[in-house]
């Protein structure tokens, strides 16, 4: 029953929409303003998808009670049947393996020489449980554990135990010096993985790909990726990604609106017309205004709005038009893409892009780091914030959300479908593996929580080179003006204009003071950027 419903649920959703935006009227962009992206939502030709249990004008507001959570076994999500993303392929360095977890799964993703493709093993090796993300590429491109020498292939056969007998018994073909492998797939210009390494699910990939998601894939599209590790859990992220009306009080001073786009007004809230028009085990579908949003469960949100001249039938099906025919060649196109990865109780990982067909030539001339700068004080601005209130939340326990929670407006009514979706289909819990444990980790400082380096930075090839750079640069800022005043005290007095000594004296008080400029910049941009809500 659910492989038939996910059938549809998928075959409804795996087109890439086209749509035309309102140019004079983005729905919100980031700041500053010189490195300002214009974030319009996607308006897509769609078809009308009839209400699936959940009435539009009241799905803000329904309870999850004990009727709702009666499903049959079909009907339950299985979190162990979907793809589910590790690292995009820009952000991944083929020379070294690298550490991943997803759902309580520890896997290690490297680069097989051999078969030119990428392989997830079980981050253990069979000989001791050494983490085999800590090895290394040996020269014939097997994976190597750095703790005893022991080799694997791209199969997860060992080919080579160091300390076995030359001449005795060939103990590394033994199936117990096996490590285990998980099928993987490369889309969406992101390698995903399957959280099953029964064999049998080898050839997943042949019968079940990943998701479509619009404009990743497209030629005609350019899109840059962003990864961060996020100090709240999986359920907290999504929920906070399907609320847009907290935009204009949690990120107040990054983003812009579209209905004020100059200036953002805290005290400006109103009413938004949120629908869901699909509920069912494959996720959540509905309208915000005019503004499309679909959760695929379950990682997948996107966002895109409806073109003014859209069809007003409701009824009509357009799903035989051609999304790319002639009349759309000419329109400007972007997605909001967040594709949200649970990692373990209190951590998840976000995978986000914004693919759009115009101003491609940002994207081939700046590095995609300075794009992060701003998407990274986006997510900062309410992680501290998200945090806490998942602390709460954990208190009461999920099951009492609806309970605890007041939403009576229908701002909520993804939040509110979202919760619905995990008590109706996984009895309010996420399917977590080798957990048993599931108390959320100890609570740390603001610092340790808002960190950007290990959550960003060493998995951003971007940012990581970029930090590099940056710090060579400020130790040579640094030195210029020490040698410069040593220059000064070395020559004679006569040899050099008094002019000539003023020019060195302050060429080398403004490399001093860039050097601190970068200093702040540096620390700000990839290790901790505060921010005070009170306070802006």
């Amino acid at each position: 029953m659910e492989a038939r419903a996910l059938s549809r649920f998928r075959s409804q959703f795996s087109h890439t929409f086209p749509c035309s935006t309102n140019h004079n009227a983005p729905l919100f962009s980031f700041q500053p303003k010189s490195l300002q992206t214009n974030i319009k939502l996607l308006q897509p030709n769609i078809l009308r998808f009839r209400p699936h249990g959940v009435s539009p004008a009241t799905a803000n507001t329904a309870p999850i009670d004990a009727d709702d959570e009666v499903q049959s076994e079909d009907d339950k999500f299985d979190w162990y049947s979907h793809w589910y993303p590790l690292a995009p392929v820009s952000d991944l360095d083929k020379r070294v393996p690298h550490a991943k977890t997803v759902l309580g799964i520890d896997v290690v993703l490297w680069w097989d020489r051999s078969e030119e493709k990428w392989k997830v093993f079980e981050d253990m090796c069979p000989h001791r449980l050494a983490p085999l993300s800590q090895g290394r590429i040996d020269n014939l491109g097997r994976l190597q554990c750095v703790y005893h020498g022991w080799c694997f292939d791209g199969n997860g056969n060992c080919k080579l135990i160091p300390q076995a007998p030359r001449d005795g018994p060939e103990i590394h073909t033994s199936k117990k010096a096996c490590t285990s492998v998980y099928p993987c797939f490369q889309q969406n210009k992101i390698v995903w993985f399957w959280p099953n390494s029964d064999p049998k699910f080898k050839d997943i990939s042949l019968t079940n790909k990943p998701p479509t998601i619009p404009g990743l894939d497209d030629p005609s599209f350019s899109s840059v990726l962003g990864i961060r590790d996020i100090s709240y859990g999986y359920d907290i992220l999504i929920e906070n990604l399907l609320d847009p009306s907290h935009v204009q009080y949690a990120h107040y001073g990054i983003m812009k609106l579209r209905d004020n786009p100059d200036k953002i007004d805290r005290e400006g809230g109103k009413p938004l017309d949120m629908t869901v028009q699909v509920l069912n085990s494959s996720g959540v579908q509905g309208k915000n205004g005019l503004n499309f949003i679909r959760f695929i469960a379950p990682c997948i949100i996107s966002m895109f709005p409806q073109s003014l001249d859209e069809r007003s039938n409701p009824s009509e099906s357009i799903l035989e038009e051609d999304p790319y025919g002639s009349s759309q060649m000419n329109k400007r196109m972007i997605c909001l893409v967040f594709i949200c990865i649970p990692v373990s109780p209190g951590r998840s990982r976000l995978i986000w892009s914004f693919p759009r067909n115009f101003a491609i030539w940002a994207d081939r001339i700046l590095p995609p780091w300075i794009f992060h700068i701003s998407q990274n004080l986006v997510l900062d601005s309410d992680l501290y914030l998200l945090h806490l209130e998942e602390k709460k939340i954990s208190k009461i326990g999920n099951a009492q959300w609806q309970k605890a929670c007041f939403v009576p407006t229908k701002a909520d009514a993804f939040v509110t479908s979202f919760r619905k979706w995990l008590s109706k289909y996984s009895n309010c819990e996420v399917g977590w593996k080798n957990i048993s444990n599931l108390d959320l980790p100890t609570p740390s400082s603001k610092e340790q929580l808002m960190e950007r380096y290990y959550s960003h930075v060493v998995q951003c090839r971007s940012c990581n080179s970029a930090l590099k750079g940056l710090k060579i640069l400020e130790v040579i800022l640094q030195v210029l003006p020490i040698a410069s005043i040593g220059i000064l005290a070395a020559v004679k007095q006569n040899v050099l204009s008094s002019a000539a000594r003023n020019a060195v004296v302050l060429a080398a008080v403004l490399c001093f003071l860039a050097s601190r400029w970068l200093s702040n910049f540096i620390y700000k941009t990839f290790y901790f950027h505060d921010y005070n809500h009170a306070l802006k």
